[in-house]
This record gives C-alpha cells, structure tokens and sequence, in this order.
C-alpha cells in the first residue's frame, strides 16, 4: 500500500502542484498529460485520464518546427480506442496505406509504437524522439494479481506497454479495479535481442496502436505480417481467453486510458469574455454612483450642521426654485446694467 500511496502523489504531480487532494489521498479532479505541439504560442492540448476524446481534429502547427509539423491530431471518441492484435491497427481516421504506420495522423493524440527491424516503418517514432513523446519515453509494467482476487496461475502475467505518464496514470485504476499489484514500470526498448516483450507477445493494441497489452507466453505467428488490417492472428490459450483477469485488465484499459480532449469552444470563452466585461463595468459605475451619492449626501449634512437647517434649506430652495417676480427683476437689473456699459457706443 505504501508504493500505491506514492502512485497517487505521482499522479497529482503529472496534471499539477496545484490540484486539491484530501488527507486520504483522494483526486478531485481526473488526471492529465499536457501535449505541447508549437513553439509559436506553446499551445498544448490536454489528454484526460477516464476522458471522452472527440471533438474536432486539429493540425501541427506547420511554424513549430516539430518532427511531424503538418499532421493532424485528436478528434477520435472513447469508443474508438480498442484495436486488435495487428500493428498499425485502431486508426478511426487517416489508416491509409495499411502496410506502414509512417505519415499517419495521431487521432487519440499519441504516437504509436516503434518496433524492431523498423516494422511497418515504425522508426519514424524511435528513441530518437523520446524527449518530445506526448506522455514521455516508452516504458512497460508488468501486470499480476494475486488468488485472492482472481483464480490465476502463478504465470498468469501480462505488461503493459506505451508512454510513461499513461501508465503512471491508468496503474492506479489497474491497481483499484483489477486488484494488480503495484509495480514501477522500465524503459522499453523493443530492438535489444533479451527484450522482456517483442511484437510476437501483443495480445492487444490500443489507441491507434500507442498503447499495447502483452505476454510472453503467447506468440502470434502472425504478427509480422506488415497489414494492420488483418483479422489473422493466433489464438489466445484458453487460460487468457476466459481469464476475468485478462478482461479486467482490457476493460479498464478502453475505459481509462488517457486520450486527447476535445478542444476547447472559443465562441463560450468570447461570450462568456463579454458577460464578464460588461458586468464588470455596470459593477464599476454603480459603486461609483455610490461613492458619488455617500458624497452629495455628506455635504447636505455638513451645510445642515453649519449654517442651520433652516438657513440652509432656505438658500437650496432659492436656488433650484426661485421666485418668478424675483427673477425677473433680477434680469431686469443685469439687461439695464449692460445698457449702461455700452453707452460709449451712442454718438450724437
């Protein structure tokens, strides 16, 4: 329980420092890998752990300077996430050519995998990009459980392959929902000759073939048959095909695993912007009609208290509601004081 608890640390500190988690431990909001796609603005987009995917696919910005600048990513929905046991497979959109993984798009946001002897052209996403991976380098887990939960045999033990951050993420909803043993995953690199899992081992791939589950006692003699679209595979054994631990371990997969957001609605930002901005302003002048008010009023009061209430209710009546005859003397007055003033003007 103790490397579960460090899980969960690592799991807040991959979307945020700044996430709200309880004294038990608890997330309050899901778990995300930011994908960063241009230097221009450094816009990123997000990939949600348990998220829905879809929404509109975007392109890389083509000033980015990035590897794959040109290509379109995100888009694909959460149903779509499952593929089979070929290569190249579970593509909604942009398959193409089905005997090489090279030039596609990335619908759930993610690169594929890169296999040995450059498979399908799958070195085109190799080590040699592994610090701009969306989620990171490629690493695996292996994947056990224990009689307690499940009847399996001792080499009933399967690994999970893709990037770092998905499998950080998706180890706590293995760990809750199919009881798997908390375990740190390692670099995977499929071209060394001892790998722990070659492409013979997969018994699924997943996310537009980022993401695979294997096992080393299973050996797919298809496999290197460059089409993704087959449907010819081996046979899982009957102790994984009927395996509730097997079908755990999937479930939550297509249910959990980490894939682009749609993007955001810039048309509910702008309107929410000019709600905002308007009551902002209609906020402002009446905390200064307020202020204005509290002022005119203070100076009612202080003639009040000076001159005496009625002196000076006296002088504000004369001078908002003058006495007509008054007034018109007093226009009287200034007209004939101004006849004077321009008698100069009168010649003989």
């Amino acid at each position: 329980m103790r490397l579960l608890s460090v899980f969960f640390v690592l799991e807040t500190l991959i979307v945020s420092s700044a996430v709200p988690v309880n004294a038990a431990g608890t997330v309050f909001v899901r778990p995300q890998v930011r994908v960063t796609t241009t230097f221009a603005d450094f816009n990123a987009r997000v990939m949600d752990h348990w998220g829905g995917g879809g929404g509109k696919f975007v392109e890389i910005s083509k000033d980015s300077k990035h590897p794959f600048q040109g290509r379109t990513f995100g888009g694909a929905k959460r149903k779509e996430i499952g593929g089979t046991r070929a290569f190249g497979s579970g593509y909604p959109y942009g398959g193409g050519n089905q005997s090489t993984v090279a030039g596609r798009p990335f619908p759930f946001g993610t690169w594929p995998l890169y296999w040995d002897q450059n498979f399908m052209n799958s070195s085109e996403y190799g080590p040699q990009y592994d610090a701009i991976r969306p989620g990171g380098l490629l690493v695996y887990v292996p994947l056990r459980t224990t009689q307690d939960h499940f009847n399996v045999t001792q080499d009933e033990v399967y690994y999970a392959v893709g990037d770092r951050d998905s499998l950080l993420l998706i180890m706590i909803s293995y760990v809750t929902w199919c009881h798997v043993i908390p375990a740190w995953p390692s670099k995977f690199d499929p071209t060394l000759p001892n790998s722990t899992i070659k492409l013979e081992n997969v018994v699924q791939y997943y996310r537009a073939s980022s993401f695979a589950l294997a096992s080393p006692t299973y050996n797919n003699t298809f496999a290197r048959i460059p089409n993704s679209d087959t449907k010819d595979s081996t046979p899982l054994p009957d102790v994984m095909e009927y395996s509730p631990f097997r079908k755990c371990i999937d479930n939550v997969t297509k249910d959990a695993l980490a894939i682009m957001n749609k993007p955001p609605d810039t048309r509910v930002v702008s309107i929410l912007t000019a709600v905002f901005t308007t009551l902002w302003w209609v906020a402002g002048c009446v905390v200064i009609g307020i202020f204005v008010g509290i002022f005119y009023i203070l100076l009612f009061i202080r003639g009040l208290l000076w001159y005496g209430p009625f002196f000076y209710l006296s002088n504000l009546w004369d001078r908002y509601f003058p006495d007509p005859e008054i007034k018109r003397r007093e226009m009287q007055a200034i007209r004939e004081a101004r006849r004077r003033e321009i008698t100069y003007e009168n010649y003989p």
